[in-house]
């Protein structure tokens, strides 16, 4: 009699919860398929190593959020003797809109993974090249990242690939939930003026923290009016060319229930909207997604953010006014903002960088890394047609 009664209970109990107990089918569980290791450039870019198709020589690509395909460089497949298939599509960058041919049903060889039935679309990333002192011989984005899950490791640099599935994500972290079709896009709060939520590219893709359009700018009033320190005009690389900016900080960003405070953010008027305002305000780059490790879940729309070491590393503050890149297999000052401390100090468009204070090797990665020393004397040596001279230059803050 007792059984009865007990067998009754428990059929009532799980009438009453509308079926819970009721049999669901699961995905299987998301299996490790590889751990590739990567490399950070300034910004944090991230530089994965891979071979395309039959070519033996590894090449560098960068891994983009940003991207809503994959590429190669133009000279790339020149050098290989790829032959693109021209095509109307086109691709829109901070300096315009181009058509480009395709590398069609290619293969992406990275270590313990090959990825077939890929479309490369083919662009020139001379500028990336001469930007970053490597060659730059493509871009990983969505046609990759979209057919895994991928788990960023900024601690150890290592990305994990994992197949679709189940996939329980580290304890301690946070959950975002983007809109996706081929590029994320995140909802922040931005607190200066007043306090605002917009949306906003999240671009792993883009060496900075934080990018907004002047229309933004304008028509949100999202900057305080009364900082102590008016933008300052500096340049900015990206796909396309070089363009003008400027540079302020944005007292507060929240991502999820993270807050970070006094972040740098460039101000550029996005002439051919590559950040679709007024749908989004702009993007969060990867100098503050590298402060998480990022698990990237796209079939469930899911980026799982945790706090990682280099969570409260020191934002870059300083400037100096310098666009410098790597032209000729040499460190060359491109550009000298008017106005600036590299201004008054002498610096000149068309110097070479020998060597900046003990540190006389040509890495421009090495040379950027010392410009981010605000108030920090650094003794340039300078090379001119007419022959070296010295000159000493210290960053001074936006803040």
């Amino acid at each position: 009699m007792r059984h009865r009664m007990m067998t009754w209970l428990m059929t009532l109990m799980l009438l009453s919860l509308g079926g819970m107990a009721q049999e669901q089918f699961t995905e299987p569980p998301a299996r490790m398929i590889t751990r590739v290791p990567f490399k950070q450039l300034n910004g944090g870019i991230v530089i994965l190593k891979a071979r395309v198709n039959e070519i033996p020589d590894s090449l560098n690509f960068i891994l983009d959020t940003g991207s809503g395909g994959i590429s190669l460089d133009s000279t790339t497949c020149f050098e290989y003797g790829l032959v693109p298939e021209p095509s109307n599509r086109t691709i829109r960058g901070i300096g315009g809109i181009k058509k480009v041919g395709f590398i069609n049903n290619g293969i992406l060889h990275l270590p313990g993974l090959n990825v077939d039935s890929l479309n490369f679309h083919v662009n020139d990333y001379e500028i990336l090249s001469s930007v970053y002192g490597l060659k730059i011989d493509g871009i990983v984005g969505y046609s990759f990242l979209n057919r895994y899950i991928i788990r960023m490791d900024y601690d150890s640099n290592y990305m994990e690939v994992f197949t679709p599935g189940e996939y329980r994500y580290p304890r301690g972290g946070h959950i975002l939930r983007p809109s996706l079709v081929t590029i994320p896009i995140q909802q922040l709060r931005l607190k200066d003026r007043g306090e605002l939520t917009n949306r906003f590219y999240f671009d792993t893709g883009a060496g900075l923290n934080f990018l907004i359009s002047e229309d933004y700018v304008r028509d949100s009033s999202v900057l305080s009016p009364r900082k102590r320190r008016k933008p300052v005009v500096t340049q900015a690389e990206g796909l396309g060319g070089r363009m003008t900016m400027r540079l302020t900080t944005i007292k507060e960003l929240k991502l999820g229930p993270y807050k970070f405070r006094n972040v740098p953010t460039f101000l550029f008027d996005d002439e051919y909207n590559v950040t679709s305002y007024p749908f989004l305000g702009g993007l969060v780059g990867n100098d503050l997604i590298r402060r998480f490790n990022v698990t990237l879940n796209y079939r469930k729309r899911e980026i799982h953010l945790i706090p990682n070491s280099h969570y409260n590393d020191l934002f870059d503050y300083a400037y100096t006014g310098i666009g410098m890149y790597v032209e000729n297999g040499v460190v060359t000052i491109e550009d000298v903002a008017s106005g600036s401390p590299a201004e008054a100090a002498g610096i000149k468009k068309g110097d070479v960088i020998l060597g900046i204070n003990k540190t006389i090797n040509g890495n421009i990665q090495a040379y950027k890394s010392m410009l981010q020393n605000v108030g920090e004397k650094l003794h340039f040596i300078i090379q001119r047609p007419s022959g070296p001279i010295e000159i000493d230059l210290k960053p001074i803050s936006i803040l």
